[in-house]
């Protein structure tokens, strides 16, 4: 399918790259997508194209022998303006994508790149410059299209919770959420009210994790004055607080025995009766609880009530860790991007291929809510546009492997050369190391756990040599 601008007219793309494969694999890549290609193998022969021919968009390595990207770059904006420009390399270095943004590039990919990968990008540079007319979708906002009240998303595992939301946000039906810290699970719990004919009836918010054991019940309950030293005088509980509205139970595994106890009679009989006090009141109130436990082990365990887990987990929402959640990576980054630019008072629009690369892989055991504070970090701390990897700071990323095939399922009866098979291996952490670096010799010794004198010698056996340090 052609993808056209105003008119009839194809979108034009210049290609600059001195490596004769990468040109034609994209000239292939790019004339399969329906765009209009023009090859240049050297940054002198793509200025003398750029002063001849317009073209929608310049792809350019950084790295080449006569004329640098960056110089095409420069070239290219001075007799287009408008003209989109994308930037490619193997090893970038930080200062490099900073220059190529103050330059006015639209981003930067690393070599070796996905396909799926760049073909996005090309479509979001092009739509950057123009909007594309023979789109036959009408215009949506980004709210309508990843957005259920403060949760963002629109993959498959999301869909489903807000699927849940929507069928059991209109009953009285308590409802159970689980899953790990930071996935979200109040965000949840909120939106079921927001659907409820409680809605502009009380939510209240009850850390079960977070109060100590001897003031829970006088919280939960009240209590009556002179029930015990400094009750000068009756106290309202978060339960008659919440009559008629909903009550939010974080971490609901943690409650005591004595306080489940209390608890299951709440939800059986709704009533209650004040620490101190002797007259049964009743409440109305849905219980919706969460918990990062698995409270069926803990029922099996004998450290919850069995009847209290089924009681509370009549509907059960089950929150996806953001690593099970990929396909919205991208758009709650940008969401948290856009949030703590505005909040912070900075000029910083986009994260950048490469930063993007490296949240793609990172594990992300904090989930969503790490998520939102590396990009806040990354957004105080950035001094360019964009987000650059330099910016981010992944507590964690060391732990976790980077992902290579490790060609064990290689061994057989034929027996293997040990000696080669642990060199490939070696070789494939090493590179991809240098590739998250954007060729820095430290950050790459960093990721790999070894010294930057090791790292040196590993790369010169490996037959590399000019890399930034």
């Amino acid at each position: 399918m052609e993808v056209r601008l105003s008119g009839e007219e194809t979108y034009r793309i210049l290609v600059v790259d001195d490596e004769r494969s990468m040109r034609e694999f994209l000239d292939i890549m790019l004339s399969k997508e329906g765009y209009q290609v023009s090859l240049a193998e050297s940054g002198e022969e793509a200025c003398e194209r750029l002063e001849k021919e317009e073209y929608d968009l310049l792809i350019t390595d950084i790295r080449m022998k006569d004329l640098d990207g960056i110089g095409v770059l420069k070239k290219a904006k001075s007799v287009m303006p408008e003209i989109v420009v994308v930037m490619i390399s193997a090893f970038a270095t930080a200062d490099t994508a900073v220059d190529a943004m103050r330059e006015g590039a639209y981003d930067y990919i690393p070599k070796p790149f996905k396909v799926s990968d760049f073909k996005r990008i090309v479509r979001e540079a092009l739509a950057s410059r123009k909007p594309l007319v023979d789109s036959k979708e009408k215009d949506v906002s980004e709210d309508d299209i990843y957005h259920f009240g403060c949760l963002i998303g629109e993959s498959p595992q999301i869909r489903k919770v807000y699927d849940l939301i929507e069928r059991a946000g209109p009953t009285k039906t308590n409802v159970l959420i689980s899953g790990e810290s930071g996935t979200g699970k109040e965000l949840v719990a909120r939106a079921i009210h927001r659907e409820s004919p409680r809605k502009d009836r009380p939510f209240v918010v009850i850390n079960c994790a977070g109060m100590p054991e001897t003031l829970i019940e006088s919280e939960l309950f009240g209590y009556k004055k002179g029930a015990f030293t400094g009750a000068v005088s009756d106290k309202q509980g978060l339960f008659d607080a919440a009559h008629e509205g909903t009550v939010f139970l974080d971490e609901v595994g943690e409650l005591s025995p004595t306080i489940q106890v209390k608890l299951l009679r709440v939800i059986q009989e709704r009533t209650f009766v004040a620490v101190g006090g002797t007259e049964e009141k009743r409440v109305d109130v849905r219980f919706i609880s969460a918990t990062n436990r698995d409270l069926e082990e803990r029922v099996m365990e004998g450290e919850f009530r069995e009847d209290l887990f089924f009681r509370l987990n009549v509907i059960h929402i089950s929150m996806p860790p953001l690593r099970d959640r990929t396909g919205d990576l991208a758009v709650l980054a940008q969401h948290f991007l856009n949030k703590c630019a505005s909040e912070l008072g900075k000029d910083v629009k986009k994260i950048s291929a490469y930063a993007m690369e490296i949240l793609r892989q990172y594990r992300f055991p904090g989930n969503v809510r790490e998520l939102e504070n590396i990009i806040e970090r990354s957004v105080a701390l950035e001094t360019s546009n964009i987000v650059l990897p330099e910016s981010l700071t992944l507590a964690s990323f060391r732990k976790d492997p980077i992902s290579v095939n490790r060609r064990h399922s290689d061994l057989t009866f034929d027996g293997i050369e040990l000696d080669k098979v642990m060199a490939a291996i070696e070789t494939d952490y090493i590179m991809k190391a240098m590739e998250m670096a954007q060729g820095s010799k430290q950050k790459a010794s960093q990721f790999l756990g070894i010294s930057m004198r090791s790292l040196r010698y590993r790369l010169e056996k490996l037959g590399f040599r000019n890399y930034d340090e």
